[in-house]
């Protein structure tokens, strides 16, 4: 982890790089992607991305992308996390998956805890936290009413080098009731990772393993007694008020699907590619035999799946400008009818780019370029992972429909 040794006038850390800018690191994820294709099967065999790449992202402030300034963070926003992440997927789906899970709940964290709260958990700079929503676990009030929690909780994506971990829990409220969501954050000093990742259909250097807590103590201000996709923002939130700045008022919810559509962009982009380098090295297989990139069928192919992949990305980035936007517009604005509605932008977004390699790019790219270990069918095994997801295949599948429908028309 980077050490902040700088402090502002103002008191508060400074960033390593102080006069980084948004492009800079953009740039620099850019430059790292390309370097990640030939790592993409020793991530996948340990299950997660290397200590060295770790230690390049580290440099690089890919952790602090989303880290409040007033805790030496860089602040950059929603739109240079998302396309930093979307470069590091192209270049690796299982590393791009990993980081983004594992950084980006530093925004919802900036968002829904208080200042005492957050003057702890970022106080390393580096924030890497991976989340889930499926509740699990108990919780049980201590003497000094804080909380001692127990239990295993699976999927949490960026587990082997977070610093924390964001989850659920169901807390009971007495004998007649149903038991209430509790969210909690815990630091790595309370929880230990298991090694039960990596048998899975695809991303499986994504570093989704299952962490277990074993009596962790936290504080109550660790604590929200909700579920993150529940939260709702319309009345400010403690983030928009200590940092002044609108993004920290934000909806979590849809802010985490767009994640997903930033990763299917990234995905897609770098099957693209491969299908590319394959229309320049390879010839046809019927007559006449010509290069692949002088064959109009071929041609064809290319051209439909470019326009998909870049009509997602178009897509995707307009989104987030509009998730941006509303925050910027006020709390009121961003209400549950435009949380979900920017969230089915990110399914289409996700269609799109499946449509494009499942449909014209995997089964023209010919059957020795979709060998196990080949990029392309690397690809489409992590995007048919991507479709497991509880937020693709759960949420945005079905649930999003029904739930924009009631709030555009007032129904409980």
């Amino acid at each position: 982890m980077t050490v902040v040794t700088s402090v502002a006038e103002h008191g508060s850390p400074l960033p390593p790089e102080p006069a980084l800018t948004p492009a800079e690191i953009i740039a620099r994820a850019e430059a790292i992607a390309p370097t990640l294709v030939a790592r993409q099967a020793e991530t996948e065999q340990r299950t997660f991305y290397a200590q060295d790449t770790h230690e390049e992202f580290a440099k690089a402030g890919f952790y602090r992308i989303l880290v409040p300034r007033r805790y030496g963070g860089y602040e950059f926003g929603a739109e240079t996390f998302m396309r930093v992440a979307m470069a590091l997927a192209r270049g690796c789906p299982s590393t791009g998956w990993m980081y983004l899970f594992g950084a980006a709940h530093a925004l919802a964290v900036a968002t829904l805890f208080d200042e005492r709260a957050q003057a702890e958990l970022f106080a390393s700079g580096d924030f890497i936290c991976p989340a889930t929503v499926a509740p699990s676990g108990t919780a049980g009030r201590t003497d000094d009413g804080h909380w001692v929690l127990n239990g295993t909780w699976g999927y949490c994506s960026g587990a082997p080098y977070a610093t924390h971990f964001l989850g659920h829990t169901l807390v009971s409220q007495g004998e007649g009731q149903p038991p209430a969501p509790l969210l909690f954050i815990i630091p790595r000093s309370q929880w230990r990772r298991l090694d039960d990742w990596g048998q899975q259909l695809g991303l499986k250097g994504s570093g989704s393993h299952s962490i277990t807590i074993e009596n962790g103590r936290i504080p109550d201000h660790f604590t929200i007694g909700t579920h993150l996709s529940q939260i709702t923002v319309t009345e400010g939130t403690p983030g928009r008020a200590l940092h002044n700045n609108p993004e920290y008022g934000g909806g979590p919810l849809s802010f985490m699907l767009l994640e997903l559509g930033a990763l299917a962009v990234g995905m897609a982009k770098g099957a693209l590619d491969t299908y590319e380098d394959l229309m320049r090295t390879r010839t046809t297989t019927f007559l006449p035999i010509v290069p692949r990139a002088q064959d109009p069928d071929y041609q064809f192919r290319y051209g439909e799946a470019t326009g998909m992949i870049s009509t997602a990305e178009a897509a995707l980035l307009n989104a987030v400008q509009q998730w941006s936007d509303t925050c910027a517009a006020g709390p009121e604005a961003f209400t549950r009818e435009q949380e979900v509605r920017l969230a089915t932008i990110s399914r289409e977004v996700v269609r799109l780019c499946w449509r494009a390699v499942e449909g014209h790019l995997f089964p023209t790219a010919g059957s020795s370029s979709v060998r196990h270990g080949e990029r392309i069918e690397r690809v489409w095994r992590d995007m048919s992972m991507l479709h497991s997801h509880a937020g693709v295949g759960i949420f945005l599948a079905g649930m999003a429909n029904r739930e924009l429908a009631r709030a555009r028309f007032n129904l409980e």
